[in-house]
């Protein structure tokens, strides 16, 4: 729905973008989200190098706390980070699709928090919707990246062989060969 205000993603007012209905939508470059671009590279490629990101505001019902604004948001990104069984590197498809609740006071936020699917969150007069997102997007990474199937083996260092053993029996074959013993 359009509206005559315009919405700055870096101080976002929720409640007025859940009072107009309103939806915003744009693409940021990996290298404005500091912690995300730390997390990884980017992806070359038509979705690799950036966020392309959407978000859409209403009031919903939030228990009984009633009509809240919401947020929904949708984003997706990928980026480039080391296998753990491997150590070659991996593209990460991430994808975020979830819808915030925003209520007065932190007390009310963390008490409803607790019996809603969705997160609830305190509502601000302004809020950074960029760390929002990077947040959002950072919690959608994986633990601990590994390929289903590595492409290759993992390489067994040549400076580090095994070093051969001595068969267990070896001693008393030379004892039991010895002269004098018996």
């Amino acid at each position: 729905m359009p509206t005559g205000r315009v919405f700055d993603p870096k101080r976002f007012d929720v409640a007025a973008f859940a009072a107009a209905g309103a939806s915003l939508a744009g693409e940021w470059p990996i290298g404005v989200l500091p912690r995300l671009a730390s997390a990884g590279t980017a992806v070359p490629g038509a979705d690799g190098a950036s966020v392309r990101w959407r978000a859409t505001a209403g009031r919903a019902a939030l228990g009984a706390a009633g009509l809240q604004p919401t947020l929904q948001l949708v984003a997706d990104a990928a980026v480039s980070v080391e296998c753990q069984r491997c150590l070659q590197a991996m593209a990460v498809p991430l994808h975020i699709d979830r819808r915030l609740f925003f209520v007065e006071g932190e007390d009310a936020a963390a008490a409803l928090d607790t019996d809603s699917e969705d997160d609830v969150l305190t509502l601000e007069p302004a809020i950074d919707l960029r760390a929002l997102i990077e947040d959002e997007l950072l919690l959608a990474m994986p633990l601990v990246p590994r390929h289903e199937v590595c492409p290759e083996p993992l390489p067994l260092r040549e400076d580090d062989p095994a070093p051969e053993r001595e068969h267990p029996f070896a001693a008393l074959a030379t004892w039991k060969g010895r002269p004098g013993s018996a």
